[in-house]
C-alpha cells in the first residue's frame, strides 16, 4: 500500500468519512494468476512473475486499495507446512495441505515451529526481501504481518470435521492444539515486524470461526485471537467470510478494528453489533455480481449497497470474501468508478 492509501485506511478505521469513498479488495492467489494470464503454480515458483501480476494490479486499479499488498504466500499450505503437513500444488489449481495429525492423542507430542526456518514460511518472506526494491519503487510498503487464523490452521492439521468433534470430545487437546498454533504464529508475526519495519498492521484469516456456536468460539476462539491481536500496530484486520453472527459482537474485544466478512451479512446489522468500532470491509457479492454479472449488474449492485447504508462511516466498498476467480478488469473498474463517483 502506498503511504496516502496507508493513511485513508488509518482515517476510515478512526471513522471519518473520506471523499471520494474508499474502495479496497483482498486480493491473492485465487484471482491474481489467472487474471495476469499465468498458471497458479507459476505464480507461487517464480519470483519475478508473482512480482510482476501484483505490480500490474496496482497500476491498472490506482483508485483501490489492495489488502494486504503483496501477498507472499502459499495458499492454504503456507503455515499448516510448519507443522510437517504434506502439500500438494497442482499446475493450475489451488494448493492444499494434508491432515498429519490422525487423532487427539498425538497433539501433546506435536512440537511447536521455529517461525524463522520452519515450513513456507521463510520462503515467503524471503520473496518480499528480494523484491522489497521494486514495491518500494512503485511507491509501495510492506504494511501487514500475514498468517491463516488458529481455528483454521487447526482444521488442516486435523482435518474439519475431526478438528470440530475434537472440541466436543476431546475439549483438552483441542485446546493444547490451539495454543501451540497460538504459540507459532505469535512468533511468527513478530518475525515479519522485526524483518519488515514498515508493519504497522496485522492480518488474519479464519473461516472456521463462522462454523461453530457461540460458546464455542468463546472457548476455543476468542482468548486466542485476543493474544495474537494483543499489539500496538495500527490495523487489526480479520477475514471470516463464513457465518460470522455468531462471533461478530466480540470483535472488538478480540482487538479487531477492521473485518471482511461473507457476502450474505448486512452491514448495517454488523455496525450495529459491533456499536460501529470496527470498520468494514465488503460488501457486494463476489461471484454472482463482481465475477458474473454485467457491467450494469455490478454498478447496481454498488449503488444499491452505497445507498442502502444508514451510516457511510468505517466502511471500505468491496466484495463480500477476498477476490474470487474469474473478476474480469471491467467489472473491477466499474465497481471503483461507481464508488469513486458516487455523489450523495
Amino acid at each position: 500500500m502506498t503511504d496516502q492509501q496507508w493513511d485513508d485506511l488509518k482515517t476510515v478505521i478512526k471513522g471519518e468519512i473520506l471523499s471520494p469513498l474508499p474502495v479496497g479488495f483482498i486480493i491473492d492467489s485465487p484471482w491474481l494468476p489467472n487474471w495476469y494470464g499465468i498458471e497458479i503454480l507459476d505464480y507461487f515458483s517464480n519470483d519475478q512473475l508473482w512480482l510482476e501480476a501484483n505490480l500490474k494490479a496496482i497500476s491498472d486499479f490506482p483508485g483501490a486499495m489492495f489488502l494486504p499488498g503483496f501477498w507472499a504466500e502459499y495458499g492454504m499450505c503456507s503455515e499448516p507446512s510448519a507443522f510437517g503437513a504434506r502439500s500438494a500444488f497442482p499446475q493450475n489449481e489451488f494448493p492444499h495441505a494434508f491432515p498429519n495429525i490422525r487423532s487427539p492423542e498425538e497433539i501433546a507430542s506435536l512440537e511447536v515451529p521455529d517461525p524463522v526456518k520452519d515450513g513456507l514460511g521463510p520462503l515467503m518472506l524471503n520473496r518480499l526481501k528480494v523484491n522489497r526494491p521494486a514495491i518500494e519503487e512503485a511507491g509501495h510498503r510492506i504494511r501487514f504481518s500475514v498468517s491463516r487464523g488458529p481455528l483454521n490452521i487447526a482444521s488442516y492439521l486435523m482435518g474439519t470435521t475431526e478438528f470440530m468433534m475434537a472440541l466436543m470430545t476431546h475439549p483438552e487437546e483441542a485446546h493444547q492444539l490451539i495454543g501451540k498454533i497460538t504459540e507459532y504464529l505469535s512468533g511468527f508475526h513478530r518475525h515479519q515486524a522485526e524483518v519488515f519495519p514498515s508493519i504497522e498492521g496485522i492480518m488474519m484469516l479464519d473461516d472456521i470461526i463462522g462454523f461453530i456456536s457461540e460458546d464455542q468460539f468463546v472457548e476455543f476462539g476468542l482468548p486466542y485471537f485476543k493474544k495474537l491481536y494483543d499489539t500496538d500496530l495500527s490495523v487489526k484486520f480479520l477475514h471470516n467470510d463464513a457465518g460470522c453472527m455468531e462471533s461478530v459482537r466480540y470483535l472488538p474485544e478480540m482487538g479487531v478494528n477492521l473485518f471482511n466478512m461473507g457476502f450474505d451479512t448486512d452491514l448495517n446489522q454488523l455496525k450495529e453489533l459491533t456499536g460501529n468500532r470496527v470498520a468494514m470491509l465488503g460488501n457486494i457479492p463476489p461471484r454472482d455480481v463482481l465475477a458474473r454479472g454485467s457491467a450494469a449488474e455490478v454498478k447496481s449492485a454498488t449503488l444499491k449497497l452505497i445507498e442502502g447504508l444508514e451510516d457511510p462511516t468505517r466502511v471500505i466498498f468491496s466484495c463480500g470474501g477476498g477476490m474470487p476467480p474469474g473478476v474480469s478488469s471491467e467489472n473491477l473498474a466499474i465497481f471503483i468508478e461507481t464508488v469513486r463517483n458516487y455523489h450523495p
